[in-house]
């Protein structure tokens, strides 16, 4: 598959929602391939497919999978990739616990700020095989799900700032934008 171009702030694709899978195909699949390739390139945790500029309900994620007994020079477990694509993502319920993470966001490179989201969550979703299934989720992939699952629906994750620090974000990469736009 293919490393594809990430979408970047303030791209206005970034506010849309996007539209449900239909149906499972070959295309879906390749989307999703392409989305990991695009992802691991990235160095990123998670991405939803209009991070690609594909306006379809596809998130993507790796938060990789411990390797039971090994850890690695500072003592932290050693993880191998764990690969993970969910179609038509949708949470069913949030917990009133809340935890918070520091969040970056491929769209939104080299910023990261605090966001307090639900500690727990019940999402429901598709495989690329078609089948249903529903699981729960808490720490950081509770919070990388809520995070990619926010994109679907048009929202990103410096929507839950201060007005001001939001404010700021948007001036600094339409800035950018605008000066790469005459470069």
């Amino acid at each position: 598959m293919s490393r594809k171009p990430i979408v970047i702030l303030p791209d206005t694709r970034l506010r849309q929602v996007c539209e449900p899978v239909i149906a499972i195909t070959d295309e879906i699949r390749d989307l999703a391939k392409d989305m990991l390739d695009s992802m691991y390139a990235a160095r990123g945790i998670g991405l939803a497919a209009i991070q690609i500029g594909v306006m379809k309900r596809v998130v993507v994620c790796d938060l990789g999978k411990e390797i039971p007994g090994k850890f690695d020079e500072e003592g932290e477990p050693e993880t191998e990739p764990d690969p993970q694509v969910f179609v038509n993502p949708e949470i069913v319920w949030r917990s009133e616990d809340v935890s918070t993470y520091e969040e970056g966001c491929l769209s939104i490179p080299d910023y990261t700020e605090e966001v307090e989201r639900p500690a727990s969550i019940r999402f429901r979703y598709l495989t690329l095989d078609g089948e249903p299934r529903e699981e729960e989720a808490e720490g950081l992939r509770a919070t990388c799900m809520q995070h990619e699952i926010d994109h679907l629906d048009g929202k990103l994750f410096i929507d839950y700032l201060s007005k001001l620090k939001r404010d700021r974000v948007i001036r600094k990469f339409t800035k950018a934008a605008k000066r790469e736009a005459t470069a």
